[in-house]
């Protein structure tokens, strides 16, 4: 592709060069074995894959350093650097990247991780974060893991050889601008949804509080409780991988699968194991004590995925499954979680037995059903919120691939 046309709407295409010509160095990170929960603010730690796959920079994602290991300190994250995750286990998240806005010291890359050194007289930072996120290159990072072993993985030879179109350095910055000029809208929209949020949270508390219901155990009103699939070597995807929840899928009130992993499953773990809509996830461990037990329920969506081990699956028969997810959300059962769970690890978890015996609120179908209902009510003002979101997104989408292409009008200076 280098040095061809790019094919635009009937207008002057942008020539293509290599991303390596933007660059002055490519340095790659470090993974020593680290402890499974993340740095104390004052500790070293090494940063995961999914502190970038969301395209910003997440420094929560991060794992800490054995004090028997001397950090590098060559290898820490700083503000103002480009990083491209260069393997992961879903496909779809290989090559995702982003732009260091804020970090905390003592974080350390990876070698999943790569940081992009720009030539500051070529390319604008955050041009490039969106030059690698545009479509035409992450179709060209899709067709390199087609190929060779087969792994979810690109080089620094293969993130150098990406075509990209030749763009400005000035307007480069004004697409920049035009860009940041949607995040704004955008991020003034989401805090408005955080707000939002709030007020429906309080609501529920309120619905708690106020009622008359008494309190039992969760084991006297649950079917069942059982625990997730065991991952291990024998585990690792081959011919028939299958999607599975992790810890972080599982948010407070709603399942995220943006980034579903996979693992090698027989036929005899599915009756088991295998998700079905209605079912209520509870998580078992966290570092954060505020996160111990957070719980969601399973949608169509999730319907015929499994779940891994850190996770609790409830089922209920005469408890409607919305009603117990925003109970184990709530104050009362959040409060007996950090009165009961202690740690010397920094992890901190919870068992069946503490899960079974966790106090639970009384309430025929109809309360139940009068709480959900309220709180549905107040998601939907949320929802429309979200999709006002979704719509600046598509148009921001849009906005930034006729810009780079050089279809787009840009506002003038």
């Amino acid at each position: 592709m280098r040095g061809e046309a790019l094919c635009s709407r009937g207008r002057k295409a942008r020539m293509l060069k290599p991303l390596g010509s933007l660059l002055r160095d490519i340095e790659t990170g470090w993974s020593p074995a680290c402890e499974a929960y993340p740095p104390a603010d004052d500790e070293w730690g090494v940063i995961r894959v999914s502190a970038v796959t969301s395209g910003r920079f997440a420094p929560a994602e991060a794992k800490r350093l054995p004090s028997s290991l001397q950090p590098r300190p060559s290898l820490e994250i700083r503000s103002g650097d480009v990083l491209i995750a260069r393997a992961n286990g879903a496909r779809s998240l290989v090559g995702m990247a982003c732009r260091v806005s804020e970090t905390r010291p003592k974080l350390m890359l990876s070698d999943k991780i790569l940081r992009l050194v720009p030539d500051a007289e070529v390319v604008d930072p955050e041009f490039l974060v969106m030059l690698i996120s545009s479509d035409d290159v992450r179709r060209q990072i899709g067709n390199l893991l087609n190929g060779g072993s087969g792994q979810n993985n690109i080089s620094q030879a293969d993130v150098r050889g990406l075509a990209v179109p030749d763009v400005p350095l000035a307007e480069q910055r004004q697409i920049v601008a035009a860009h940041a000029a949607f995040e704004r809208r955008i991020a003034a929209l989401e805090r408005i949804v955080a707000k939002r949020m709030v007020m429906r949270n309080a609501l529920v508390e309120r619905l708690f509080t106020n009622s008359s219901m008494g309190l039992t155990r969760l084991g006297s009103v649950s079917e069942s409780i059982a625990a997730g699939i065991t991952l291990g070597s024998h585990r690792v995807p081959r011919q028939n991988p299958t999607g599975y929840l992790r810890v972080a899928n599982v948010r407070k009130g709603w399942i995220d699968i943006d980034d579903v992993a996979t693992l090698e499953a027989e036929e005899r773990d599915r009756p088991r194991y295998e998700l079905t809509t209605g079912d209520v996830l509870v998580v078992e461990g966290h570092a954060d004590p505020g996160q111990i037990g957070r719980s969601a329920v399973v949608t169509e969506r999730e319907s015929g995925l499994l779940y891994q081990n850190h996770l609790f699956r409830l089922r209920f028969n005469n408890v409607l499954p919305d009603f117990a997810a925003l109970w184990l959300n709530s104050s009362t059962v959040r409060g007996y979680w950090q009165s009961r769970c202690a740690t010397s690890s920094g992890l901190y978890t919870i068992n069946s037995r503490l899960l079974s015996d966790a106090p639970f609120a009384r309430a025929g179908l109809a309360e139940q059903q009068r709480i959900v209902e309220a709180q549905q009510a107040a998601n939907r003002s949320v929802e429309g919120l979200r999709r006002q979101i979704n719509k600046l997104l598509v148009l921001q989408h849009g906005f930034t691939e006729d810009s780079i292409n050089g279809t787009a009008r840009l506002p003038q200076p």
